[in-house]
This record gives C-alpha cells, structure tokens and sequence, in this order.
C-alpha cells in the first residue's frame, strides 16, 4: 500500500510537471536544483549501500564457490540478452525507418558538438579497449571510487573484501556485524530519500518541458514510437522468456518493479533506482548476494536498453544522412 501511494505521487508529479513546464516555462526552467538534489541524494546512497550488501550477502553465506558459478552466469546472461536488444534496436530502425522524412533543422550548437565527435579519435584496438575495461575494474583508492560512484570498481572491491572476511572467520564477526548494520541503515535512509521522489520528479520534467517544448515530443514522435515499440518487444519476446525458464511470475515481477522504472524514466537515469530497485529485490525472494553482485554489475555492463536504444539511433541518424 505504502509503494502504490509513492508510485502514484510520482505520476502526479509527472502530470504536474508537463503542465508546469508547458504553461509556465520562465519559472518552470528554474526547477532544475529540486531534480538534482533529489539525484544527488541518491547517488550518496548507492556506494555504502552496495558495498556493505555485496559484502553481507558473500561473506554472510560463506560460499566463495558458489560465486564463481554465480559470475559465469551472470556475464553469460549479460552477453545473450545484450546481444538480442542489439539486434531488436536494429530490427525496429529498419522496420520503422524513423529518419525517413526527419524535418527537424539542427542549430548551431548540435553542429558544433557534431564536428567535434567526428575529429575524436578513440585510439586502439578492440582488444586495447577490452583491456582498458579490465584495468578500470580494478581501483587504486575505494575512496576515489566510492566519491566518484563508480560501481564496478566498488563492486570488485568489496568482492575481494568479502573473500578476506571469509577467509579470516570468526576474527571477522565484528566487521560483518557492523556492515549487517550499514545494510540496514542504508535501506531505512533509501525510504527516507524517496519521500523526496516526487518533487525530484516534478522539478526534472518540468525543467525538461520548459527548456525543449511540448514541439519535441512531435518532431520525434516516429523515433520515439519505434523506441517504446523495440522495449515492447524486448519485454515479450526476451523477458517474459526469461522469466518462464526461471519459473519467475513476469506480471509479478513488473509489478514489484513499477515504481522504480517509474523513478527512472521520470529522471532520466537508472542511478536513482538502484538502492530502490536493490530493496524491492530482496523483498521479492531474491537472497542478498546475488541482489549485491548482480544488479550493480548489470548497471555497469547489462544496459541493455540502452543497447537498444544507440543501434536505433545510429540507424535514425543514419536515414537523415541518406535523405541528405
């Protein structure tokens, strides 16, 4: 009862802010600080709280097996459904051919950041780049990691921090029982943070509105539609398999996901809800360690909207190219 209040003062919020942004744009375009410090608020959760989940969730069991079985897995199932958002993105753009027709004229600023990507040179290899990932995923200081947020490197450290406190045993206790602590703490400041969620919401789509104009969402309409039809598609034909081979209930588990979807598409980032999307897991029967290395590995390399997304786009770019 509790979620369903939140997730409908975020939709109102939602509504709220496309009028606001629409019929008031001058004050409207000053919302943006009531988006970012909701955001902000967010992202200083996110790193105690994986650190300590990953690390409970690992050490807590004891099983350090039973992980390397769990990250064969997780990155095999990373790369299959990648791979198929990839080729879903490609399908639609070609299938709805969004650029044909594109009318919008970019201004100058769009044209200058357009050269600018067309001189950069990304350097190297594929195998200089996969290297380079490698390298990244190894931090030489958990605090710049953790000011930074960067996930990955939070991740493998507290890996090997929960491999130590395994292996060291019952000297460890005291450590585990204070991070068992933090856990909980951080999950109790997460609900504390999301009562915030609808004026964050509010502030961000009525800044967006303002800036850009209700126009936009005509001019893009055919991407945007092919867009939302490509996710359509990823859910029926990936997803809800998915769910069948692991005997999960799909409308079950996109009902205990609506609010933090809701929280990103208004926001226009996942970040915002990770810690609570990180909560939602383990009240749907998923253990801790696998909601810990899981989920923030798959923010870092499971993205796979995104994936779908960039093939469309380059194919939408592509076709205005042609036009041209």
């Amino acid at each position: 009862m509790k979620n369903s209040k939140l997730t409908m003062m975020i939709f109102a919020a939602l509504i709220l802010g496309i009028f606001a942004g629409w019929l008031f744009p001058s004050a409207a375009v000053k919302m943006q600080p009531l988006a970012t410090v909701f955001l902000n608020m967010i992202k200083m959760i996110i790193a105690p709280l994986l650190f300590s989940v990953l690390v409970t969730g690992i050490a807590g069991h004891g099983n350090i097996k039973s992980l390397g079985r769990l990250g064969i897995k997780t990155i095999v199932y990373f790369e299959v459904v990648t791979t198929l958002a990839l080729f879903i993105g490609l399908f639609s753009g070609h299938f709805f051919k969004p650029g044909v027709g594109f009318n919008a004229s970019p201004g100058a600023e769009v044209l200058n950041v357009v050269n600018g990507m067309a001189k950069t040179d990304i350097g190297g290899s594929t195998w200089d780049i996969i290297s380079h990932i490698f390298v990244h995923a190894f931090p030489t200081s958990i605090i710049e990691a953790m000011a930074t947020g960067d996930l990955l490197q939070i991740a493998v450290f507290a890996i090997f921090f929960a491999i130590a406190v395994c292996a060291i045993g019952q000297k460890a206790k005291p450590v585990l029982d204070v991070l068992h602590s933090m856990s909980d703490i951080m999950f109790k400041f997460t609900e504390f943070v999301m009562l915030f969620a609808p004026i964050g919401v509010f502030g961000a789509i009525a800044h967006t509105i303002a800036v850009n104009g209700l126009g936009i969402m005509i001019n893009y309409a055919k991407i945007i539609f092919a867009l939302y039809c490509a996710l359509f598609m990823f859910l029926l034909f990936v997803l809800t398999v998915v769910c069948k081979i692991c005997h999960v209930s799909f409308m079950g588990l996109v009902s205990a996901l609506k609010e933090p979807a809701l929280l990103a598409f208004t926001t226009a980032t996942s970040e915002a809800a990770l810690p609570k999307a990180m909560k939602i897991m383990e009240e749907f029967g998923v253990p801790k360690n696998i909601v810990g290395f899981v989920m923030p590995t798959g923010y870092t390399f499971n993205m796979d909207g995104s994936t779908l997304y960039l093939s469309l786009a380059v194919l939408f770019a592509t076709q205005i190219c042609e036009k041209n």
